[in-house]
């Protein structure tokens, strides 16, 4: 009744004051919500495990650890507290050694039209530095020419060229360094790994075609008709079923084959018939091919003074010249050629003649010890430098294919002499050079055996073991 006779204002007032009051006491925590608050624990980072230390840190004692399980931690406590042992300290990382320092070389590939300055001027090195190089290898040659695809590197440091490597192959390189008195130069050479390898075909179709089917390289194929081309003419005499054996050797580098070495052994039956070739080294460090009797696989003269595209015309006493219209015996062997083609000397000798012979046009003919002479026709040029009674050597380029005289094409009219008698250059039994020298016999015999057996065994650790 109290309550209802005051004014609504005091009523009202009084509402109010009871409303902030209960808010307050609702704001205020509990004793049991402090307790609850109070085992919160805040956890401080820890330092990363080192290499010394573990992942679980050396406790404290067992008084200190009570207290602290049983006292609340305030925030500045959890982030600051240092009270551990020493072992709570991070571990200071040692800081590692510097590594070495690795020289930094730039390759440059010679390009077509490149020049040294070129290349220089590409490495941001000055006309100075041309010249000083050039000179150092003024007397090596080294950079005398330079060739598309080779590789100069550059080691440059603070604008200064400190060494130079002009790499010439995959194992020869030559190299410059900078030193008080200018640039010492050295030659760089690695020694590749040698392996042996045996290849053996049939010819079906053509011996370009069935030996590179074998697995046999261009490059192998042609020093193969070169050892045994003074037995074999490689352009007339092959047969469908003549076969072959070549055993040579591969070079190898950080095991990557990196090019191809010589033919130790190499067998070729032509028409049924064998002819075989090894390689020998004689203790003077010569080497040659000889037959498996000794006997030199060279032959004192070329079977084939040119390289021909066909024979136009053969040795026939009874042919019709084709110019003439009439019979005219042809004493030796037309090479039909394209013009220009290099003439060779079939063998050594001395030039008895060099001028224009009648119908022969431009001739050179070469006399080869006391009975035998060559004879050259129908050239377009000689080989400057040659007269008569220059010596030549085998193999020599003595002038080059045309069609002077009374021709009906370019070619090489070749004729082949002895004592003064014509005889067919395709079939004349040509002599050998000299054979194994006696002294050389016993190893030659001995390397000689164990080639023919890898050959007939395709036994090639025999070769990676024995063969000199």
């Amino acid at each position: 009744m109290l309550v209802r006779s005051l004014p609504k204002i005091h009523l009202a007032a009084a509402t109010i004051c009871t409303l902030i009051v209960g808010t307050t006491l609702l704001m205020v925590p509990s004793d049991e919500v402090e307790a609850t608050r109070s085992t919160i624990k805040l956890i401080s980072p820890q330092p990363a495990a080192t290499a010394d230390s573990t992942q679980t840190l050396t406790p404290r004692n067992d008084a200190t650890a009570t207290e602290s399980a049983a006292q609340p931690a305030s925030a500045s406590e959890a982030t600051t507290d240092h009270s551990g042992t020493e072992d709570a300290v991070p571990a200071i990382a040692e800081i590692p050694d510097e590594p070495p320092l690795i020289e930094n070389w730039i390759e440059y590939e010679v390009r077509s039209g490149d020049s040294l300055t070129t290349l220089f001027k590409r490495a941001g090195l000055s006309a100075r530095d041309v010249y000083q190089v050039s000179q150092a290898t003024a007397e090596n040659g080294a950079l005398d020419r330079l060739y598309p695809g080779q590789t100069l590197a550059f080691l440059i440091e603070e604008g200064e060229l400190k060494k130079l490597r002009i790499v010439e192959d995959e194992l020869n390189s030559v190299q410059l360094e900078r030193t008080e008195d200018g640039y010492r130069t050295e030659r760089l050479s690695r020694t590749p790994d040698i392996r042996h390898r045996i290849v053996s075909g049939t010819i079906h179709n053509s011996l370009s075609v069935d030996a590179d089917r074998a697995g046999l390289s261009g490059r192998m194929i042609m020093k193969m008709a070169q050892i045994l081309g003074w037995d074999i003419d490689f352009a007339l005499d092959i047969r469908k079923n003549d076969s072959f054996r070549v055993l040579y050797e591969e070079q190898y580098l950080d095991g990557k084959m990196i090019g191809e070495g010589e033919i130790l052994a190499v067998e070729f039956i032509n028409r049924g018939e064998k002819f075989a070739a090894l390689r020998y080294t004689d203790s003077n460090g010569e080497s040659n091919y000889y037959t498996p009797e000794g006997h030199s696989m060279r032959k004192a003269f070329l079977r084939s003074p040119v390289d021909f595209r066909r024979i136009s015309s053969s040795f026939n006493p009874e042919r019709f010249h084709p110019v003439l219209g009439v019979k005219r015996p042809h004493r030796g062997t037309d090479y039909a050629a394209a013009i220009g083609t290099p003439i060779k000397a079939a063998g050594d000798g001395k030039i008895i003649w060099r001028g224009t012979k009648g119908g022969y046009g431009r001739t050179i003919i070469i006399q080869h010890g006391g009975n035998i002479t060559t004879l050259y026709a129908h050239m377009n040029s000689y080989k400057s430098g040659l007269s008569t009674g220059s010596r030549v050597k085998q193999g020599q380029v003595i002038g080059y294919v045309g069609k002077s005289g009374l021709a009906s094409g370019p070619n090489l009219h070749y004729e082949f002499r002895v004592n003064g008698v014509h005889k067919n250059p395709v079939t004349v039994k040509l002599p050998h050079a000299e054979p194994v020298p006696a002294a050389e016999r016993t190893a030659f015999q001995q390397q000689a055996a164990r080639l023919i057996a890898m050959l007939d065994g395709g036994d090639t650790e025999l070769a990676l073991a024995d063969n000199p």
